[in-house]
């Protein structure tokens, strides 16, 4: 087996398997009698024991690794190389950032690791002493990069993700647009000149002044966002659904004042109120066992247990409130029973059955002056009024149905219905109306 460093960290660093075209990840095989270039396939294509023109399956093959160590027998080439890289993207002396990009060190091992290995290390001393002083001098320069407890997403261009991070680059620590983003225009035109006037100078400095406290004000906007943890929005909020609802109401009133206490300051207020509701809370419900005379938590356990049977029945009583309110009447439970009858027979109900409710019912529908009414008889008018539907939309109904009826022969109760979309009661009643006039006959 022979042990070479890997390409890269990054898996589309390597070149495809010859077999699927997949990114190889280590371990891969290397065909040793075939090259250049190299022959490389995936264990699973190697097992398969793929063939490709000259590519025979009974080539020899060198397995490519790095699990083995170099410089530290707890750590591997391929760690090594990764801890290179994060130290190149996260830059020197940020050891928790490089600790969340490798992923399997600490923050106390990458930086021993490096500083005894890489520092202090006589072979790469002469080049890299001055390193953390050179990083110390321009920190002030850089962009305030992202500072949470784990490395930001890192979604696609344009994707939905990247639109809710308002296009947050994670590898620059930068926004594709900033705050003011044409700001830089005011100065693209400036140009200092020694024939300038007093007033055209102290003009060109004022703009100079402007473009600098716009600058503030974008440092200022990234520092809130960093300090809140504001880029990865998604987790943010799924952060605050963890409190009940009437602490998320206090949440979104309180945002706004966020960036004027702190970071701190403000998960504080907002972690005492969610303690504040939970106490009142278990304090209401303490209360309760003891107007109950419970006086032990096994005893407030059953209680629990009774008092949610007790409900589940309150419930089934109250969907059959309306058999029991019948039932207490014998005569309102004839008349309801003689309806359901005639609903179940296909009849409109003739007996109207008591409600006590408390609810009026409508009053029968004025037809003075209504278009239309001129062509109804009396029987018409008084189906109208009780029905409460307009001259103009019964005839049209009354039409459609008489037209369906010639054509079928006959009509039923579910072809009217499905013929003139109305409330299921009035088209019932329309129906046995013209029945009963002999408009229509029943299929």
């Amino acid at each position: 087996m022979e042990r070479l460093a890997s390409f890269s960290n990054d898996p589309f660093d390597k070149p495809p398997c010859r077999g699927c075209s997949s990114y190889l990840t280590e371990p891969y095989v290397k065909c040793a009698e075939c090259g250049p270039p190299p022959f490389l396939l995936c264990l699973q294509c190697f097992t398969r024991g793929f063939e490709y023109k000259k590519h025979q399956s009974d080539h020899t093959y060198e397995i490519m690794t790095s699990d083995f160590p170099v410089l530290d027998p707890n750590w591997t080439a391929q760690e090594e190389m990764a801890l290179l890289e994060a130290v190149m993207d996260c830059g020197f002396g940020n050891w928790q950032d490089v600790a969340n990009q490798m992923c399997t060190k600490s923050k106390e091992e990458c930086e021993k690791h490096y500083m005894k290995h890489f520092i202090n290390n006589p072979l790469f001393a002469s080049t890299l002493l001055n390193l953390k002083q050179a990083e110390e001098a321009q920190q002030n320069e850089m962009a305030i990069p992202f500072h949470p407890a784990d490395d930001p997403p890192r979604p696609t261009f344009d994707s939905l993700l990247s639109r809710d991070m308002a296009g947050y680059m994670p590898a620059r620590a930068d926004f594709v647009e900033e705050f003011d983003n044409y700001a830089e225009w005011d100065l693209r035109d400036i140009d200092f000149v020694e024939d300038d006037s007093d007033i055209l100078h102290a003009l060109k400095i004022a703009v100079v002044d402007i473009y600098h406290s716009r600058l503030k004000e974008r440092q200022r906007r990234k520092k809130i966002i960093r300090d809140h943890g504001l880029i990865n929005l998604r987790k943010f909020q799924i952060l605050e659904r963890r409190y009940p609802k009437e602490v998320q109401d206090l949440y979104e009133t309180m945002r706004r004042f966020a960036r004027i206490l702190g970071p701190v300051e403000h998960d504080k207020f907002i972690e005492s109120h969610a303690l504040e509701f939970e106490l009142r809370r278990e304090i209401k419900r303490l209360q309760e066992y003891r107007a109950a005379g419970i006086t032990n938590f096994c005893s407030a356990r059953t209680y629990d247990n009774l008092k949610k049977t007790r409900d589940e029945e309150r419930l089934k009583r109250t969907m059959l409130s309306e058999v029991l309110q019948y039932i207490q009447d014998s005569s309102a439970c004839q008349q309801w029973l003689s309806r359901q009858a005639d609903i179940d027979s296909g009849l409109s109900p003739t007996v109207p059955v008591p409600s006590n409710s408390g609810r009026r019912s409508a009053p029968p529908l004025n037809l003075t002056g209504l278009p239309g009414t001129e062509k109804l008889n009396e029987k018409e008018k008084e189906l109208c009024q009780m029905v409460r539907l307009v001259p103009g939309a019964y005839l049209e109904y009354k039409a459609a149905l008489v037209n369906e009826c010639n054509k079928q022969g006959g009509l039923r109760l579910a072809q009217a219905r499905a013929l003139i979309k109305i409330d299921v009661n009035k088209t019932r009643k329309i129906y046995d109306f013209l029945i009963r006039e002999g408009y229509i006959t029943k299929a």
